[in-house]
């Protein structure tokens, strides 16, 4: 488990911005709209969150930042993408798992075949907070036989936990709060 390059996290750091009180009381959103505005820094972006030491088969990206960075990382790759979704929003057969959040519930889907036995999945979102998302992320690829290789966040609210849940994870991040 580890962080993600000191001098990327230096450079990006300033173009995430905190937005107190959204989307309920209590909560700091971490926005990332000024980084990926930025060409030179989301490349960069990218590149830090493919950087995993393994190839990969496919690159799981989660509703919705998730998609904004998970695609582009897959073709970085040479994998292919799967979009992990809310609730509801695909077609056809699913998986499904239920988590908590930071500030609520949610359930979250995958095709029951995005994922074939032995494939080797590398996970990709904006924020890990308490944890849930990327646990019911990782619980969905699993379940379908394939392998999670890695998780790659681009930010981790330390102070939540979230890392405790996805222990046996190889856990990477960019930007740690």
């Amino acid at each position: 488990m580890s962080a993600i390059g000191a001098d990327l996290a230096g450079r990006l750091r300033p173009l995430v911005r905190d937005v107190p009180d959204f989307p309920s009381p209590g909560v700091v959103f971490r926005d990332i709209t000024p980084l990926l505005a930025d060409a030179a820094a989301f490349s960069d972006t990218i590149d830090g969150l493919g950087d995993i030491g393994a190839e990969v088969d496919l690159v799981a990206g989660v509703e919705a930042r998730g998609f904004i960075l998970g695609a582009p990382v897959a073709l970085r790759l040479g994998a292919g993408f799967v979009p992990v979704r809310k609730h509801g929003k695909l077609p056809g057969d699913t998986h499904a798992a239920a988590y908590a959040l930071e500030y609520g519930e949610a359930v979250i889907e995958v095709h029951q075949d995005a994922f074939r036995p032995g494939q080797r999945v590398l996970v990709v979102d904006d924020v890990l907070a308490t944890g849930g998302t990327l646990a019911a992320t990782v619980e969905l690829v699993r379940r379908t036989g394939a392998e999670v290789v890695a998780a790659s966040i681009l930010v981790e609210i330390a102070a939540l936990g979230g890392r405790a849940h996805v222990a046996d994870v190889d856990l990477r991040t960019v930007l740690v709060y």
